[in-house]
């Protein structure tokens, strides 16, 4: 993990494939593609971010939501039963919210810091989704 007054103290290197990252207290997930799926993975059931590896997530939908990045922007869409908060702002099912650098993800109890690999997505703003 590398902090500084740039980066800040949630901050950590990202390689030159990874758009973003969410960083929990146990895991952190690698954002390498535009769209991630967020939920829980079960034998006949698979997501990008499986929530179940950071702590007790049964009342996480399978598919609880994605995050996509378009246009320079990173989005999440919210798909599942319950709210997930964005810097204690809720997105409720069906609704999305544009995610920043640093903000704060919770989903039942589970909480994330979102980190933006600013030289990376700056460089595909421009990209086609």
């Amino acid at each position: 993990m590398v902090g500084g007054p740039d980066n800040g103290p949630f901050s950590f290197d990202l390689d030159t494939e990874t758009y973003a990252a969410l960083r929990g207290r146990l895991v952190r997930y690698l954002m390498r593609s535009k769209e991630i799926t967020l939920g829980r993975t079960t034998p006949t059931h698979q997501v990008d971010v499986d929530f179940s590896l950071e702590g007790p997530a049964w009342k996480i939908s399978l598919k609880q939501g994605i995050i996509k990045y378009h246009g320079g922007e990173f989005f999440l869409w919210n798909f599942g039963k319950r709210p997930i908060y964005i810097d204690g702002h809720p997105v409720i099912q069906g609704c999305h919210s544009k995610l920043h650098h640093h903000c704060v993800m919770e989903i039942c109890s589970l909480k994330f810091i979102f980190i933006i690999n600013k030289t990376l997505a700056e460089g595909k703003s421009n990209d086609k989704v």
